[in-house]
């Protein structure tokens, strides 16, 4: 039995008092209000509602051990990542991993493996597929149905899956961009509870008043909470907080806890910000995880000073996982296990031959992964579309790597790269290889970088070559949290240098391919027009060129 003093915040009577937890077999028996009490602040340990752990390049056990130190207890992770390359075994790595370590992981069954039809994946998941996997203990409920078009047309395979959650009583989360009117009310009738992907106020209040939960998202290519913050305010009951996609960086400096501190240097009350931290997530989904009550597990956090939010120790299920720091505990070295067999490319694979006047344009915003497109005037007499770095209007590529074939592609605005290019295995949701570059030599050997070690990122500017292996899945690498984040920002930092404007490049380049998230994308078929939800050709040979895109 243990006994642990200190100043108590309990987020369920919204007060906080000095006294002490009284700990047995992992959960506390007992709370006793001491006015003499005194030390840190105890808080419940902190819930990441939303997230893909395989983001963070890291295996869920190497996660665990870098985000204890800020507070997580637990995370609701979707492995879609690893499931679109390697389907079910790829979820039994994830859970196999994550059941090596204290920290608490709720797996969902992902419900669009592929994301469409209009992609190559690795892997496709059944409705049954999909039925078999709810039905285990260590799923706990359906992601994100990022089909909307499929649940608002009740295609048969999409509802058998909506129906198998229903079934099985578990919740279903949402994926939801731009969704409104009558076909958010169908999307929701159908059972789908969460959406993580709202970019306004006005957006999220028409979710909410249908009885939808927020996911407030603050990861490190989309970044929501400056916008949706209020909602923290108004709605406490109906929002939660995620980080969605993490790169490994980002989590060495900081997970939920970053997004309190925002929360209270905005103004938000601290209790409002802990309803959405840690009491929403439990209740939505049911989780096994503490929030400071008499019979509850004992999974809390010590902070010194609430403002600042620095996590001085985690506890979960009544062991302290970490202290000043640091994990009190390792991740035991993960197997490899992969699925690549790319054809090798050359620079004549990747010619674009003039059909129009115009041609399309993926317009890139940094900090957001919803695209625009653009228009482009192609060079009068000309037979071969180059890239554009003056211009900034440069080649981007996906090629499948699940078979042999020729690449796709296309031209984006907006990364500001003058010289090079850098590619990725890391393409949401299929993780085909994408890469984007100022010339074609460039490309090819970039990519060409990454068939030589079954997937990771790469860059390179003439001579200088420069990539991260990730032997597992072409997603995550062998490495602890600081080694996999020094070997990323070295290679994301060289192509800063070379003139790309955007905070993250390479994730953002890796949500160019998902073809789910308006407005135009593109995957190994071709350009995606994802308002019309179909593959659309390159050139277009009528209609209205911006004033912005004259030359």
């Amino acid at each position: 039995m243990k006994k642990i003093s200190g100043i108590i915040v309990d987020p369920v009577a919204r007060r906080q008092f000095p006294g002490s937890l009284v700990i047995d077999q992992g959960c506390i028996v007992d709370i006793m209000a001491e006015p003499e009490a005194k030390g840190p602040f105890i808080l419940p340990g902190l819930i990441d509602s939303h997230i893909h752990i395989e983001s963070s390049m890291l295996t869920p056990a190497a996660f665990a051990v870098k985000a204890v130190s800020h507070g997580t207890v637990a995370v609701v992770a979707d492995p879609h990542e690893i499931a679109n390359v390697l389907g079910i075994p790829g979820i039994d790595f994830m859970i196999d991993s994550g059941g090596q370590v204290p920290l608490k992981f709720f797996f969902g069954a992902p419900s669009c493996v592929p994301a469409t039809a209009f992609e190559s994946s690795g892997a496709k998941l059944t409705a049954h597929d999909v039925a078999e996997l709810l039905r285990r203990d260590d799923i706990a409920f359906l992601a994100e149905m990022m089909n909307f078009p499929g649940v608002i047309g009740q295609d048969p395979e999409v509802v058998a899956k909506l129906q198998a959650a229903a079934k099985m009583g578990k919740k279903v989360d949402g994926h939801a961009p731009g969704l409104h009117g009558p076909d958010l009310k169908a999307y929701l009738q159908a059972g789908i509870s969460t959406d993580h992907e709202s970019l306004s106020l006005e957006e999220c209040y028409e979710k909410l008043a249908l009885g939808m939960k927020i996911q407030l998202r603050q990861g490190s290519s989309a970044r929501n909470l400056d916008d949706l913050h209020p909602l923290i305010t108004s709605h406490p009951g109906q929002c939660m907080l995620c980080t969605d996609d993490l790169k490994p960086a980002d989590l060495a400096r900081g997970h939920i806890n970053l997004l309190i501190q925002k929360a209270l240097s905005l103004g938000h009350d601290l209790f409002d910000i802990l309803q959405c931290a840690c009491v929403n997530p439990v209740r939505h989904y049911q989780l096994g995880v503490g929030l400071l009550q008499k019979g509850d597990p004992a999974d809390f956090i010590m902070v010194d000073d609430l403002d600042d939010m620095e996590v001085s120790a985690t506890w979960i299920n009544g062991e302290m996982v970490s202290a000043k720091g640091h994990a009190l505990f390792q991740a035991s070295q993960a197997r490899a296990l992969n699925h690549f067999k790319a054809a090798p490319i050359t620079a004549e694979d990747l010619v674009v031959r003039s059909r129009g006047a115009q041609m399309k344009v993926i317009e890139v915003t940094d900090g957001q992964i919803v695209t625009g497109a653009g228009r482009y005037p192609v060079p009068a007499n000309s037979t071969i579309v180059e890239a554009d770095p003056q211009g900034d209007v440069l080649k981007i590529l996906v090629q499948n790597r699940y078979k042999p074939a020729p690449p796709a592609i296309a031209f984006v605005h907006g990364f500001g790269l003058k010289q090079g290019a850098m590619a990725s295995s890391i393409a949401h949701d299929s993780h085909n290889i994408i890469a984007v570059g100022c010339n074609d030599k460039d490309l090819t050997r970039a990519v060409t970088l990454l068939h030589e070690c079954g997937g990771g990122i790469s860059f390179v500017d003439g001579e200088e070559e420069r990539r991260v292996a990730l032997p597992i899945a072409g997603l995550m690498g062998f490495g602890s949290c600081q080694e996999m984040a020094q070997q990323y920002s070295e290679l994301e930092h060289r192509v800063k240098e070379n003139g790309c404007q955007l905070q993250t490049p390479f994730m953002t380049m890796a949500f160019l391919a998902l073809p789910v998230i308006p407005s135009l994308k593109i995957t190994d078929l071709g350009l995606f027009d994802v308002e019309r939800f179909e593959l659309t050709d390159l050139f277009v040979f009528n209609g209205h060129m911006p004033q912005c895109w004259e030359m």
